[in-house]
Order: C-alpha cells, then structure tokens, then sequence
C-alpha cells in the first residue's frame, strides 16, 4: 500500500504541487514563528541576565519614603558597614534616574521609557566592573559624562565632544570623557545610558550621600546564600536584600513578556493561515479523487477492500504533509534567521538560532496531520460510491442542495451563533466578548458551509453586469463557477476567512482611532502640549515657570495631586492657572461657572460628579493621607469624557493643589502663544524649556500622532500577518481553476473549434476567479463588520464615548485586494486552458 501510495503521489506531483506549498507556507509561518520567539527570548534572558553573576547580593530600600523628614534611599554609612561584612570584597552604591541624550539634532536618542542614568563608581584601581571602555575613561568631574557605545554611535559622538543631557532637574551641556560597554543590569533594549560621578547622579537623581541600591561582591569561597543571611543580620529598618542569581531570574522573566506574547500571535496568526489552506487541501483532494473514481472503483473490484483503499489515500496525503513540512520548517528556520537579522538593527540582543525538538516536532506533526485530516471527508465521500456505480459514472459529482442536511446544519449554525453575538454585544458584564467569541465560531462555521448554497444567488446577481460587458464569455463563466458549487464554496471560503479578520480588525482600528482621537485632541485649545519626551521624566510646577516667561505666551501647568478623598470618595486634583486655562482647554460647562476657580472653588467632571453624588454649591471635607484636611466647594460641573487624557476629573486652582501638596506630578503643561503654532513659535517654547531632549513639544497633529498612531502601526503588523492567509487563498483559486480546466479540457477544446479564441478562454478563466474572488471578499467584509460592531459594543461600557466607525476606504481596498489576488491567481490556469490543443481535447474520451 505504501508502495502504491508513493506512486500516485508521483504520477500526481504537478495537482498536488499547490497543496504542499500551501502545507509548506503554514509551517514555514509556524516554524519560523516559534524558532524566532525562542531564539529572541535566550537573546533577551542572556542580556537581561548578563551581568548578575558578579553581583553575590543586592541590598535595596523596600519602600520609599513619601513624605515626612526621613530621607530615600540607603546612605553612605550603611555601605561602609556593608562592606565589612565577613565575606564581602567590595560594597558598590549604585543610583540611577532618567537621563535623556540629545542627537546632534536635537531630538532624543533612544526609545520607550529606557533612557537612564546612573553613577559610575571606580574602585581602588580606578575601574567599575559593570563598565568596560572601548574608548576614553569614567567621568572625573560633574561637567562630564560617559555614554554606551549604541548610544554614541547614534548621536555621532565623539570623546571631547559636548553632549545635551536632560533629567528631572533640567538640561546641561557635559564633555563626553568615554565611551562603554555595559551588561544588563544597567542597560535596557533601545535605550541609552549616561554615567555621571557619583556626586552628580546623587543630586540629579537622589540626594547627596545616598544611594538607591547596594551590589556587594563575595570574596572567593563564599557561600552566597551565607552572605545573604549575615547581609540580612545587618540591615537597617526598611532594607531588603537579594541574591544575584535571584534578581537574573526576575529580570528574565520581565525580558522575555512581551517576546512570548509576540510569538503567541504570530503563532496564532500561522494558525489561521494553516485553517484557510485545509480548504485547498480538501478542495484538491475532492478533485483528484473524483478523478480517480474509476481508478478506486477497479481496485474495489479486484479485491481491495474499503480499508486499505482509505489507508493508501491516506498514506498519499500523509507523504504530501511529510515533504512539505520538512520544507516548511527549513524554510520557517531559515525566515527566522533573516528576522533575526533585520531586528538587530533595531538593538534587540544577537545570539544563536533556538531550534528546539518541540518546535520540530510540533511543525512536522501540524504539517502532517492537516493534510490527513483535510483529505478525510473526500476520501470518505468517495468510499461512499459502490464500485458498480463508480465504474458506469463518466464523472461523479456532488452538487450542494438547498434542502440537503449540510444546509439545515450551516444555517441552524448561522442563525445560533448570530444571535449569540447580537446577545453578547447588547448585554453587559465580563462574559460578553466569551459569549461574541463562541457565537462567531459558530457564525464563520455556520457561513462556510452556506457559501456553496450562496454561491448560485450570488452569481445571478453579477451575472447581468457580466453579460452586458462580455455577452458570451460573462455568461460562460458564470455557468462555470456554479457547475460545482461545493468546490466554488470551499474556495471562496478561504478568501471569507481571511477577508473576516482583516475587516473586523479594520472596523475595531478605525473606531478605536476615532476615539482616541475625540479624546485626545477634541478639548485641545492651545497650541502646544508639553510632556516628558518618553514617560520617565517626572515635570514639577517650576518647569513651567521658564514657559510663562515668554512674551505674548499663555501658559498653565496639569499639576497633578493625588491621595485625597473628598466626602469619602477617593479624588485626584489637577491643578490648574485660574486666568489662563479656559483659553488652553475647552470646557463645555453644564452648571455653575468656570469663574469660580478664580474664587478657589473646584470644577468637576459630570461623570465624577453624578458617581459621587455632588452638586454645584455642594462644599465637601476634604482630607489627604498625610493628616491634611480642610474643605472645598464646587463652583462648576461640567461634561467630559471619561477617557479624555487631557479634561480631569476634578479641575482646581494651582493655588489650592499648592497648599496640600508642594510637590505635584506636572502631567503636562498647555501653552498658546501670540501668533499662534509654526516653526518659529516651536522654536522659541523649545528654546525657552532649555533645548532639554527629555521634554516633547506636540501641537495638535503631534498629539494625536503620540496618542492614535500606534493603532495604525499594529493594524499594519496584523495586515502583514494576514497577507499569508491571502497568499494561501489565492493558492486554492488557482489550484481549483487549474484542475478545474484539466477536467473541461474537452469542453473547452470544443468552444476552441466553436469560435471561441484563446483571449476568450483567458477572459473565461479570469472572470471565473472574480466571481470566486467577488464571492469570498463579499461574505467575509460582512462578516467582520458585523464582528468588528459587535467587539466594539462591549467596550461601550468602558470606554465611554467609543462609536462605530465604517472605514469604507479600508474595506474597500480590501476587497480590491482580493479580487486582485484572484485576478493574479488566474494568470497560469488562464494561461494553460488557453493553450489547449483543440484536436487532441475534442478527440479525448
């Protein structure tokens, strides 16, 4: 059987040659999605771990003083005592913060919220062991600094060079006195690191004489876990302490999340691509046999029994699934490799290939089970046929029937699961999007098998528009795509499947976008939003003192003050300039007067104000953690988005944040200037924060490119993912049409000798694949819009103010896109049928 099984695959290797590159693209997509994960994360554990071997223990403040007189941090006498510990080489204190370096641009080098500072503290011979310079020496004095390597490769940097570097604490211009090497215990991926002297990272990031963490360094033949213990005997109140190896194993864990979560997409990604090609591996499979049915029927009838007829199709689409897995995962390890490759550009940690057994096993077990599992219900279809019957049939098919149970099935499947979506999307609670997943299970499920009983309405519907551009070769290909409206539906399911999460992923991004948009820039007034350039910078209300400078310039802080409950309900105050904000921010008042925060009264947001149960009028106890209390009245209520990064909840004079909380959190600063935004304007509010790269300066479009662009950029990635779906989808339109015109030879030499010319043939042919394509692309653009509205009611109740949003631009070029991956996919079928020798055709039996 295996023998027989080897030679049909042979003498059929051309039809079953799309089926195993379909097979080979799905495990080239998984295999390469799973080596490239595991390689990353050994990468990223490697780095992030690097560095820790050297450190026996860690000794770190366990908590952080918030107020009152004591001080952060651990002082320089605890280090001195920490290095008399038995056991103990060196005692390192170690202080770090944000520190942002400036390209010679101007703009910030670096990304995310990495870039750091820290202290570079020699020993007695002058080095720092978690530094190694390639160029130049440590910083001397607190007018120089010291930059890695990446970071002065990017600003073109050079040792003498002067170098911006903005902090907390503002912008300066140091001397660049070497360049680094650094381990991961410093360095974050795609971040920059700036060694300052232990002097001037205390003040720029502590305090003086204080440090945040200590790295002790065992004498050789110390038992660390010993060290731990005596360390611990020793510590002050508050002070915690570690081993080396367990902080590696932390930071291994924090360095390898998001790459395990990229991998689970990507991998859930290559599982859709593997879904759409069991569509071509049956639809190839139901054609071959068909074509074998005689073939099968003589076997029967010389004494073969059902059994091993199923085993040796069986075996055939075992061996199709073997070759092109082995294929695929050769192919998906060498694609890792290029990814690894084209991201060590981007900083992420190089290291060796990760092929595990797993992965090659998993590959080659998904490879060769699909195309079994794909090909069962053909070869079960086709054991169904008595040998008698099969031996007299000229071409058995096996048209779908409105009335036939596989119909029932498909529209009882459709009508549950659409129902379970509707349900999900108009109840609330957390259960909703389970119950929408469940019901578009059952809703696609239900839609593939109802496809072949579409196909014949949907083709009478273009069949007009057909015929009035091409009379004869419309009506034609008309008549041809509904011949087998099985294979037709099974084809065109490939393409809805595909076409389904591409427009329910655009009708959820554009929705999304639109809301962020609203929420972001819909209550912008001024011309320019001030923030922390990457998230680590923390602004203070004197930031905005050098802005208010400015001549012409209306500015106001966000300062931010929280810890407060006023009336019992936890609160968070912005403290706002009384005078200026109404022209920065627009406020649709509802009740009162803005006015009153002249008076030092407080304005609050009609949602806060309807949770808590407040009025205009209303004077409400306030207290704060720190034992502070006093009263506030609400002079103002009025209307906000819940989710609006810049309208707070409860707006109040700067003057009244100033008299709880002398230290607020700046979130931002708003500021108009005289002649409104351009480049000179932009000049002088950059020029007036000190040139400081840790500082953005966003205008309107700037804002919403920060707040909204990221969702364009993932939608992209998820497009780009998809694109394998598609590729597998147009395999199966011309691996159906190709066969498709092997088995109408005959016919189609017989409307060769009728008239009909080989453009003709072509023109059949391409608009057979259209209507294909038109067909998939229509059933799977309404299917994910209706899934796409459905995921976006359940964030209603959320994210207050989310609308739909049809992106007609989006589907409509999806649907272009599918019909022009049809239209391409016809070429060689169209091709080949046009190059039918019409003698040989109409003689044929």
């Amino acid at each position: 059987m295996f023998r027989t099984a080897l030679r049909n695959v042979s003498a059929h290797k051309a039809r079953l040659l799309m089926t195993a590159f379909a097979v080979m693209l799905g495990v080239t997509f998984i295999s390469g999605s799973l080596v490239f994960g595991d390689s990353l994360n050994r990468a990223l554990t490697a780095r992030a771990t690097d560095g820790y071997e050297r450190i026996a223990v860690s000794v770190f403040p366990e908590s952080q003083a918030t107020g009152g007189s004591r001080p952060a941090g651990i002082d320089a006498g605890t280090v001195t005592t920490l290095s008399q510990v038995p056991g103990v080489a060196v005692a390192t204190g170690r202080v770090d913060g944000f520190a942002a370096v400036a390209g010679r641009d101007g703009q910030l080098i670096g990304h995310g919220s990495s870039p750091r500072g820290g202290n570079f503290s020699p020993g007695a011979d002058g080095t720092d062991p978690a530094y190694r310079f390639t160029r130049g020496s440590g910083p001397t004095g607190n007018d120089t600094v010291a930059l890695d390597e990446t970071t002065a490769a990017r600003g073109g940097y050079r040792v003498g060079d002067a170098v911006r570097v903005g902090t907390d604490k503002g912008a300066s211009s140091y001397t660049l006195s070497g360049v680094f090497r650094t381990d991961g215990t410093t360095r974050s991926s795609g971040g920059s690191l700036t060694l300052f002297t232990d002097a001037a990272a205390q003040r720029l990031f502590l305090q003086p004489g204080r440090y945040q963490n200590v790295e002790l360094t065992a004498a050789p033949d110390t038992d660390v876990q010993q060290l731990l213990r005596r360390v611990e005997s020793v510590l002050p109140r508050d002070t915690g302490a570690a081993t080396g190896a367990q902080l590696a194993r932390i930071q291994a864990n924090v360095a390898t999340g998001d790459s395990d979560t990229m991998s689970q997409i990507l991998v859930g990604f290559a599982a859709v691509a593997l879904f759409v090609a069991t569509f071509l591996i049956s639809n190839t499979f139901t054609m071959l046999i068909a074509r074998r049915t005689r073939a099968l029927a003589l076997m029967r009838a010389v004494g073969a029994s059902r059994g091993q007829v199923r085993r040796i199709l069986l075996t055939e689409s075992l061996l199709v699934g073997a070759v092109a897995s082995a294929a695929g995962l050769a192919v998906g390890t060498g694609v890792a490799a290029l990814l690894r490759t084209l991201f060590a550009a981007a900083d992420t940690p190089a290291g060796p290939l990760v092929v595990t057994p797993g992965t090659v096993i998993t590959s080659m077990l998904v490879g060769t089970a699909l195309p079994m599992v794909a090909a069962w219900l053909p070869i079960r279809r086709a054991m169904a046929i008595p040998p008698v019957a099969a031996l007299g049939a000229a071409e058995p098919t096996a048209p779908a029937r409105a009335g036939s149970l596989r119909g029932g099935i498909s529209a009882a499947l459709v009508l549950t699961g659409t129902a379970a979506v509707v349900y999900g999307a108009l109840t609330t609670g957390k259960d909703a999007r389970t119950v929408i997943g469940l019901g578009a299970a059952l809703t696609l499920t239900g839609a593939i098998g109802l496809i072949p009983l579409l196909s014949r309405p949907f083709v009478a519907l273009l069949q007009p528009l057909l015929t009035r551009l091409h009379p004869v070769h419309g009506n034609l290909a008309a008549r041809n795509t509904v011949r087998d409206p099985r294979r037709t539906g099974a084809t065109a399911a490939a393409l809805a499947i595909a076409l389904t999460l591409a427009s329910g992923l655009s009708v959820l991004g554009a929705s999304a976008a639109q809301y962020l948009d609203r929420a972001t820039t819909h209550d912008f007034v001024a011309d320019y939003l001030v923030k922390p350039a990457e998230g680590g910078m923390r602004m203070t209300p004197a930031t905005a003192q050098a802005l208010e400078k400015l001549p012409g310039a209306t500015v106001s802080p966000l300062n931010q003050s929280t810890e407060y409950r006023l009336a019992g309900t936890p609160a968070v105050l912005t403290g706002v300039d009384p005078a200026a904000i109404g022209r920065l921010l627009r406020y649709d008042v509802a009740e009162g007067s803005l006015d009153c925060l002249a008076k030092g009264q407080i304005a609050v947001a009609d949602f806060k104000a309807r949770k808590a149960g407040w009025h205009v009028g209303q004077t409400l106890p306030l207290e704060r953690q720190d034992d502070q209390r006093g009263s506030v009245t609400i002079g103002a209520v009025y209307r906000a988005d819940e989710q609006s990064n810049l309208l707070p909840s409860i707006t109040a004079p700067d003057s009244l944040v100033a008299r709880y909380d002398s230290t607020p959190h700046t979130a931002g600063i708003l500021v108009a200037t005289d002649g409104g935004p351009g480049r000179a304007a932009l000049g002088k509010v950059t020029h007036a924060l000190g040139d400081n790269p840790a500082l953005a300066v966003l205008d309107r479009a700037g804002i919403r490119a920060q707040d909204s662009g990221s969702i364009g950029d993932q939608l992209n990635v998820f497009y780009a993912l998809l694109s394998m779906a598609l590729v597998i989808a147009a395999l199966g339109i011309a691996n159906t049409l190709a066969m498709s015109v092997l088995e109408r030879r005959k016919e189609i030499g017989t409307l060769r000798a009728l008239g009909l010319d080989r453009s003709g043939v072509t023109r059949m042919v391409r608009l057979e694949a259209l209507l294909v394509g038109a067909l998939g692309a229509t059933v799977g653009t309404v299917l994910g819009v209706f899934l796409g509205w459905a995921l976006g009611r359940t964030l209603q109740e959320s994210v207050a103010g989310y609308t739909l949003v049809l992106p007609w631009g989006r589907l409509a070029l999806g649907v272009l896109i599918a019909l022009a991956g049809a239209l391409v996919a016809s070429l060689w079928p169209a091709r080949r049928a046009a190059r039918v020798d019409i003698p040989a055709a109409t003689a044929a039996q």
